[in-house]
């Protein structure tokens, strides 16, 4: 199924993550994939009523190879190896939905945001098409051993690698990466309905400039695809978090549609993969090329 189980995650246990680097960074960007980790503990496996493929489809499968192309143009690119049904860094490190649990969670447990009451915290209660994941109520020992070994790392890593561009630019732009859907689910604010090829989002505008969107937007569209801005998507806790464009750190999320590159069902990359990768390549080689004078902060 083209992903891991691990018994322990010995082999993890040092590196939820995995920095591509190039040689020398040479444009101010940072590529993040958090979402296409694909080494599931066998523990999550065993307590979970779901079979392993069924949890893959809320895998952004893929995604880190599609922009794999970020290192041999200058930048930066991190991806987890954790998949994100077993915990989401695109959340905040503590929304946890309380139904879950056998006991009570901590008073600074975010127990109460939209995305907790859907079902899709840190660690996910379900699923993207609503399925249960598990067949049991965790402890939050357990949940706390996960956040503490795979979204705290992560984001030290990411914060890390922002500070040194910015050190070394004096700006940062941070690229989200995503895949979606290609039909909107029952979790979603579109369902049931067929979806663009990409979606930019930057919080409506408040956490990169209109032109960088500008920019990216006529580079897919020359490459033919469709695209909208923040809908349904306008960007999660990565983007909102650390895009902070008057102190020089910009973030933009692209949302690929899972048609263009893969076998949804399946879990397979598709005979559409090596076109996507090659244009996402060349959105990749058009923003290193682009001048950073024009992005950087007002």
């Amino acid at each position: 199924m083209n992903a891991r189980v691990s018994s322990d995650l010995s082999e993890e246990r040092s590196a939820p993550f995995v920095i591509e680097r190039p040689k020398h960074q040479t444009i101010p960007f940072v590529f993040a994939s958090g979402h296409s980790g694909s080494v599931y503990p066998v523990d999550f496996i065993a307590a979970s009523r779901l079979d392993p493929l069924t949890l893959r489809k809320s895998e952004d499968a893929f995604v880190d190879e599609l922009f794999g192309a970020a290192t041999a143009n200058g930048a930066p690119l991190l991806r987890a190896t954790f998949p994100r049904a077993w915990v989401d860094p695109n959340r905040e490190a503590w929304e946890l939905d309380p139904r879950m649990f056998e006991d009570r969670l901590p008073s600074f447990v975010n127990t109460k945001s939209a995305r907790v009451f859907a079902g899709l915290g840190t660690v996910a209660r379900v699923v993207a098409n609503g399925e249960e994941i598990y067949n049991r109520k965790l402890t939050f020992d357990e949940v706390a051993k996960r956040i503490e070994w795979a979204y705290e790392p992560y984001h030290a890593a990411l914060r890390g690698l922002i500070d040194e561009t910015c050190k070394s630019f004096g700006h940062c732009i941070v690229v989200d990466c995503h895949s979606m859907p290609s039909v909107g689910g029952p979790m979603d604010n579109d369902p049931g309905n067929a979806r663009v090829d990409m979606v930019l989002g930057n919080n409506h505008g408040a956490t990169c400039q209109a032109r960088l969107m500008q920019f990216v937007d006529a580079v897919l569209s020359e490459a033919g695809y469709t695209v909208r801005i923040n809908n349904p998507y306008s960007g999660g806790f990565t983007t909102r978090h650390y895009g902070q464009p008057r102190r020089g750190i910009q973030t933009l999320q692209i949302e690929v549609n899972r048609a263009l590159y893969m076998d949804e069902q399946a879990i397979a990359r598709s005979s559409g993969f090596a076109q996507l990768q090659a244009d996402l390549t060349r959105l990749v080689e058009a923003l290193s090329n682009y001048e950073p004078a024009s992005i950087a902060a007002d």
